[in-house]
């Protein structure tokens, strides 16, 4: 059974005065902008809900997917947390492989420096009714899931 799981508890993440103070990078990517802008929306809403002042929150725009972890690894060290966005529908061609193949690995290998947690909110869906759902229909919006990821990793104590 699939659910929503843009639902959280407040209640388990950092006081808003700790989130106030941090800065968080959406970096969106243009293509499927219906669907993508409808994400970042939401990562925003979230953000702004758990106490992060818009002054505090940078939002940049790529044009696609592959995009997306080239402006993430510019802003690393300079936010606490970036959220990357995009949305890949499968098509005819093996375009949509090499695609995700490509931004999960550079979005991989950022997480991996330890320097600046990267959240991986990019929609990999066979058809678009199905980006729709996790982007403000049925399943949520993955854009919710994270910014609260993204303060939960930035807030990481190890």
């Amino acid at each position: 059974m699939t659910t929503n799981l843009s639902k959280y508890d407040a209640a388990k993440l950092p006081d808003k005065e700790i989130v106030a103070s941090q800065h968080y990078a959406i970096v969106v990517a243009d293509w499927n902008a219906d669907i993508t802008y409808r994400l970042s929306n939401g990562a925003l809403h979230t953000l702004h809900k758990c106490g992060v002042p818009d002054r505090h929150i940078k939002v940049v725009h790529v044009p696609g997917t592959v995009e997306l972890t080239y402006a993430a690894a510019r802003l690393m060290g300079k936010v606490d947390a970036i959220i990357v966005i995009g949305c890949v529908i499968k098509g005819d061609t093996p375009h949509f492989d090499y695609v995700c193949q490509s931004v999960t690995e550079g979005v991989t290998r950022l997480n991996s420096l330890g320097k600046t947690p990267v959240i991986f909110s990019v929609l990999t869906v066979t058809e678009k009714e199905q980006a729709k759902e996790r982007a403000g229909g049925i399943l949520g919006n993955k854009g919710d899931e994270g910014a609260v990821t993204a303060i939960q990793m930035a807030n990481l104590k190890l």
